[in-house]
């Protein structure tokens, strides 16, 4: 495999940095490989800018600073105006079509999903949307198994909310096969 560099981006309360820390364990703990994790957000709690940066690799990873990313998730507008311009050309770019409109021209492969909706139709409760975004990366990229996600939630999140998130998990997994294929 070769290097896959990833930014996941949105708001405060999202929980972008809580996936990105989730697939860059799952990478090392129980895939082997190689991975790196950095973090960036406004001085706001909540509803402030946030992106986190991911490596994944086999080899060595010599320069921890994601800057033209194979994979952008952008989960609001503000995320998607600062970085559409930064991803790598015929990179895969993510959004969810509640809260982004991709206007711009990027050349990347755009998926528009229907992340949100998809969540509150299936499970009511927006704390999972990091998961189940987290899962149509993985139902697109392959970069990790599924079950390395449920290894790292089953040690993050308590038991009473394992139930939801795998199901979140299994929704953006699905969403992202059908568009892979």
């Amino acid at each position: 495999m070769e290097k896959c560099r990833l930014i996941f981006s949105g708001s405060g309360g999202q929980g972008v940095i809580t996936a990105a820390i989730i697939l860059a364990e799952a990478a090392v703990i129980y895939e082997g490989r190689n991975a790196i994790q950095s973090q960036s957000y406004g001085p706001e709690a909540r509803g402030g800018a946030t992106s986190s940066g991911i490596i994944i690799s086999d080899s060595e990873i010599f320069f921890p600073k994601v800057n033209q990313p194979n994979v952008l998730v952008c989960l609001t507008q503000e995320s998607y105006n600062k970085f559409h311009t930064v991803i790598r050309p015929g990179g895969l770019l993510i959004t969810d079509t509640r809260f982004v409109q991709t206007s711009r021209k990027v050349d990347a492969r755009p998926r528009d999903l229907p992340l949100h909706y998809t969540v509150m139709e299936k499970i009511g409760k927006p704390i999972v949307l990091n998961i189940c975004m987290l899962g149509a990366v993985v139902g697109m990229t392959n970069l990790v198994k599924a079950e390395s996600i449920l290894k790292v939630l089953e040690k993050r999140i308590p038991s009473s909310f394992m139930e939801m998130n795998r199901k979140a998990l299994d929704l953006g997994i699905n969403m992202g096969k059908e568009l892979a294929s």
